[in-house]
């Protein structure tokens, strides 16, 4: 957002009063950088609203520098300063606890839910004493591991800090940190993008606007209370590594051979025997633009909620292919639509073919949302969905069949090479 006045909530409901219905909470992704409420056709909550019979919530946070800049090295009343982007989230909710009961939602259940960069947010939000009881549910879509247990958080502060002090030398402020209120949005953004290119240079790192934990605000572990929370994470088979799959379902099989040992040379036939177990149902061409990176960091997370819990955990993969411009694989943001039951609105039905396969699909994955958003269990009469656990990964696949199984894919997921393979 381009002003810090941006801290507004979208609501969808059937009734008014005390109909206390469960409630779901959007964090829309972006990472911490980008990103908005409405960016998107398909996170219009009237949809799944209707069709959940559930209050659907929508809100926008600050982000980037005016949601992640450090100012705690200028004074205490800034302690928290490298965090308003996430004290906006604890906001949103404490105003849903005070308030959703006149929207007809049940301020004791309240489940949060993002996708990309809004699944990191809601893992997050685990990690932060203040959101203590204001939701109690987390769904992590595509949203990455929590990764705090390993990193050197005093190093993290340092870098932060030196992003401020560097921001501030090339507006010219000295240490008047006063005067950044008054600046443009557009020049304290780019004043604060030099700032951390110039400390990469200098380090030989990468940096960006994150979110980071300091044991105060943020623990580097979930909080004790996260114990009681189920979790749903999962991801899209392919993610952000579909390109290059144009016309992939036309290839002929010398084609589909010489893809593959381009891309993997002499574990082509190890590849290949993994990815049949793992996904019987694919096409092996398909081997080609699996991720390696979301799969991999959903298992992570659920892992580590597991390893203190006395909740249920599930994981899901949205393997769905859109049957248009000769077929598309399941790509970054493509479950969203499903999620929402959205894919009857004129641009998304044009995106997603509009086939009566997908329009089943979304009964099927929108339901299992309200279901888990309803009871913390996302089973439906026709497609029972068992927890998953590290020594049985129960997993839910979202297909044309769709069908929950333990996948064991650590063996593939490990040959894999991570970014780009075509």
């Amino acid at each position: 957002m381009e002003n810090e006045h941006c801290q507004v909530l979208n609501i969808w409901t059937q009734n008014l009063g005390k109909a206390r219905k469960p409630v779901m909470v959007w964090m829309h992704g972006g990472g911490f950088t980008n990103g908005s409420s409405m960016e998107s056709y398909a996170y219009d909550g009237k949809t799944l609203s209707e069709f959940g019979d559930v209050v659907a919530v929508s809100l926008n946070h600050r982000l980037n520098i005016i949601g992640t800049l450090d100012l705690s090295a200028y004074g205490p009343e800034y302690a928290n300063s490298r965090h308003t982007g996430m004290a906006d989230l604890v906001a949103a909710l404490e105003w849903v606890r005070d308030n959703i009961e006149a929207f007809g939602g049940d301020p004791g259940n309240v489940t949060i839910f993002g996708q990309s960069g809004g699944g990191g947010k809601v893992t997050h939000l685990m990690h932060m004493p203040s959101a203590k009881g204001l939701f109690h549910k987390v769904v992590s879509q595509s949203g990455g591991a929590a990764g705090y247990r390993n990193v050197d958080m005093a190093q993290s502060i340092r870098d932060q800090q030196a992003i401020a002090a560097g921001t501030l030398k090339n507006l010219g402020f000295g240490n008047d940190i006063e005067k950044l209120k008054q600046v443009p949005y557009r020049d304290l953004l780019a004043a604060g993008t030099a700032a951390t290119q110039a400390l990469a240079k200098d380090t030989g790192r990468q940096f960006g606007w994150s979110v980071i934990a300091d044991d105060q605000y943020l623990m580097r572990e979930f909080c004790d209370w996260a114990e009681t929370i189920p979790y749903m994470a999962g991801n899209v088979m392919c993610e952000m590594n579909g390109r290059g799959s144009e016309g992939k379902n036309e290839w002929s099989e010398k084609a589909i051979d010489e893809r593959l040992t381009k891309a993997y040379g002499d574990k082509k036939a190890s590849v290949v025997a993994e990815f049949k177990k793992a996904y019987p149902r694919k096409k092996i061409q398909d081997a080609l633009f699996l991720d390696n990176t979301f799969r991999p960091g959903a298992k992570s997370a659920i892992a580590r909620k597991l390893e203190k819990t006395k909740a249920s955990a599930y994981n899901y993969l949205f393997t769905y292919e859109y049957p248009v411009n000769g077929g598309v694989p399941a790509f970054h943001c493509s479950e969203i639509a499903f999620v929402f039951h959205a894919l009857s609105e004129p641009h998304i039905r044009v995106a997603t073919g509009g086939t009566p396969s997908g329009l089943a699909l979304q009964d099927k994955v929108s339901q299992a949302w309200v279901n888990f958003a309803r009871t913390g269990n996302p089973s439906q009469p026709s497609l029972a969905w068992k927890p998953y656990t590290v020594a049985d990964p129960q997993t839910m696949v979202f297909d044309t069949v769709s069908e929950v199984r333990a996948i064991q894919d650590d063996e593939l997921l490990s040959m894999l090479p991570r970014g780009m393979r075509i």
